[in-house]
């Protein structure tokens, strides 16, 4: 098979091998993953893939013509927007599911034991990632049942207004990694005038200081060395209280996963999204939680997701957060076409209508049930919707925030991303780039086309390797160490 038509509507396939001049009618060599004419298209026309709307035809193209950048535009969508007219019902579970998690005194449930070093303010990072790397795995040998000691920095925190939506979105992904379910003790560290201040935050969010909630700042403390011993002693009392918790038996229901996608390609939105979004499915049905995000890249496809929405005032929290962006963008001379990405586009992909429908089939098929802020705390099970920027790092930050304990995160073109304390599992769209990046990739999702393996079966894989990275199994992505570096809160607003 060297193309594949999505749908019988469709006026254009996808190449799943490189095309030469006169293969299955090709006018010229087009790449593998791009996508070919399957009949004449006059300047104007709309143009589809899955059923829908991906462009306009720049210029009259002929069939067997490559359709790319270079004849095919984008325009804005004019929707008539559907609300809880497509709600699929959950697939039925077969049986309870569990995965061996920490289980908080609260009620949270987490799949790894973190102790956190968070930062106000930027100036206060280097005191962090000092405090952090004091605890090396032989330094931490005798504590089993803790995963780490790491430090989650960042770049704001000061220069910035004292109140408004950056203020508060920084306020409320600080938060969200305190109460993260995967985190077992916290030590914040400021410098002290910075206007990120600590004693807000704690009283914002109600916060108690106690044996597992510590901070410190530099200014009070006696500068960057005293804070660093103090910070490595506070953190020496926690071990040994962090490392009482055990993995015990845990409900799949207590899963959230965080539904990602980067370095994207044509075979996105046909292999590793679909079958994300089964598992999805699958999560759901146990009364877990699938969280999509990336709100620009489900532009173009958000009418699908309100048809799906449990009821009107959900769909419309989902477009309130279009419009933000349309005007967002618009503020700063930016087009929300911008995305693609140039490595998007060498993948096959033209315009943002094409990237978001396969986006959004990461969200499966169950009802929306709610719509989130960015790093806003999650409070409906199911699948939901969490705004933020389709940068992926800031993005799975947010996820992460909002209480995310795993991360599932497609890629074609191949993604050196992971994340703590919420592991990430790696899918790979294409089997050519997961046996390149195999080291990288958890999945294969390219034996969809490959191998004639059916996205429910991906799927349910998928699902089968969330209960065992929950359990403890380590991702590729945390077996080489990454997630150290990948903490990017959100930055909104202007700097002063």
């Amino acid at each position: 098979m060297s193309i594949i038509q999505l749908s019988s509507q469709d006026n254009v396939a996808v190449a799943t091998h490189p095309l030469a001049t006169g293969d299955n009618g090709a006018l010229t060599a087009i790449p593998r993953g791009h996508k070919i004419a399957l009949s004449a298209i006059s300047a104007g026309q709309a143009v589809r893939k899955y059923d829908q709307l991906i462009g306009y035809a720049a210029v009259d193209i002929a069939k067997g013509d490559h359709v790319h950048s270079h004849n095919l535009d984008f325009r804005p969508v004019e929707t008539d927007y559907q609300f809880a007219t497509n709600l699929s019902p959950a697939i039925p579970a077969t049986k309870i599911d569990s995965f061996m998690g920490y289980a908080r005194a609260d009620g949270r449930m987490g799949t790894r034991n973190f102790i956190a070093v968070l930062t106000s303010v930027n100036c206060s990072a280097t005191a962090a990632r000092m405090i952090a790397d004091h605890f090396t795995p032989d330094k931490l040998k005798g504590y089993p049942n803790v995963d780490g000691v790491t430090a989650f920095v960042h770049g704001t925190g000061c220069g910035m207004g004292g109140d408004g939506t950056g203020f508060e979105t920084l306020q409320r992904t600080l938060w969200g990694y305190a109460r993260n379910p995967n985190v077992g003790g916290v030590l914040m560290a400021g410098l002290g005038c910075e206007v990120m201040q600590l004693d807000w935050l704690i009283e914002a969010y109600g916060m108690t200081p106690g044996p597992l909630f510590q901070t410190l700042n530099i200014q009070d403390t006696g500068g960057l060395r005293a804070t660093v011993a103090a910070g490595i002693t506070q953190i020496d009392a926690m071990l040994p209280l962090v490392n009482d918790i055990e993995r015990t038996p845990c409900p799949a229901s207590a899963l959230r996963v965080a539904l990602q996608c980067g370095g994207s390609d044509a075979y996105s939105g046909i292999t590793a999204n679909p079958a994300l979004g089964h598992a999805c499915d699958l999560l759901v049905a146990q009364g877990g939680t699938g969280v999509l995000a990336e709100t620009p890249e489900i532009y173009g496809a958000e009418h699908l997701l309100t048809a799906r929405s449990a009821n009107r005032d959900v769909g419309e929290r989902l477009l309130e957060r279009i419009r933000w962006w349309e005007s967002y963008t618009a503020a700063v001379g930016g087009s929300m076409d911008n995305n693609p990405s140039p490595g998007n586009k060498k993948g096959g992909l033209t315009t943002i209508l094409e990237k978001s429908l396969g986006a959004a089939a990461k969200g499966g098929t169950t009802p929306l049930r709610g719509v989130y802020k960015y790093a806003e705390p999650i409070t409906e099970s199911g699948f939901v919707f969490m705004d933020s920027p389709g940068y992926d790092p800031a993005s799975v930050t947010g996820q992460i925030a909002s209480g995310c304990n795993l991360v599932c995160f497609t890629t074609g073109r191949g993604s050196a991303f992971g994340s703590k304390p919420a592991p990430c599992i790696k899918v790979a769209t294409n089997s050519p780039m997961y046996k390149n990046l195999h080291e990288d990739m958890d999945i294969d999702a390219g034996r969809i086309l490959s191998d004639g393996i059916s996205i429910e079966t991906l799927g349910r894989e998928i699902y089968s390797m969330f209960l065992s990275v929950a359990s403890g199994h380590p991702s590729k992505s945390e077996a080489q160490g990454l997630g150290d570096f990948e903490f990017v809160p959100w930055q909104i607003g202007c700097v002063m």
